[in-house]
């Protein structure tokens, strides 16, 4: 028992001071930036220059995205917005009413990615609807990309803000 005490003293189990947490946060904000509705960034720059093969591979991409994205809203939408309500609330209380710092870490990757899915929602019905074909397109795609960096911005921020404020209130040991 002594080996397994001094394995969690010595590897901060604590969401908040631990660096894979901070890992993960970077590493999730730096994908959903870079992942437009499931397109690459690059791809839409590359159709943006004039590629005539890139404006093309975009063009499918973002229709078969797009037609994905819907279906799934279509056919499980609200089963998927109940679990997704239920698991962020039980995460919410979990996190800030009972004070588990593992589901306050949770519900603060978790929520603002409910936010960029729900943008993603809005904006492929968005470009299904208006039918949208290159500058449009891009513009829409950038508008998103925008958002969801906004989102991310501030979404580290809060969490940031929050894990400091974790971390100074339980100390540097826990204690």
């Amino acid at each position: 028992m002594d080996l397994i005490e001094t394995i969690f003293e010595l590897i901060d189990m604590r969401s908040f001071s631990n660096l894979w947490f901070w890992i993960v946060l970077a590493v999730l904000w730096s994908s959903t930036s870079h992942w437009v509705l499931g397109v690459p960034w690059d791809m839409v720059q590359r159709a943006k220059g004039g590629d005539e093969q890139g404006v093309v591979d975009l063009h499918d991409m973002v229709r078969i995205n797009c037609n994905r994205i819907l279906y799934i809203a279509r056919e499980t939408g609200l089963l998927m917005a109940g679990f997704i309500c239920f698991v962020l609330t039980s995460a919410a209380l979990l996190g800030f009413v009972y004070g588990n710092e593992f589901s306050q870490a949770l519900f603060l990757l978790g929520f603002p990615m409910t936010l960029v899915a729900l943008m993603a929602v809005f904006t492929a019905h968005r470009i299904t609807r208006d039918e949208l074909v290159g500058a449009a397109l891009y513009k829409r795609m950038h508008y998103h990309r925008i958002a969801t960096q906004l989102v991310g911005i501030l979404s580290i921020l809060v969490t940031a803000m929050w894990g400091m404020l974790v971390n100074m209130s339980t100390g540097v040991l826990g204690g």
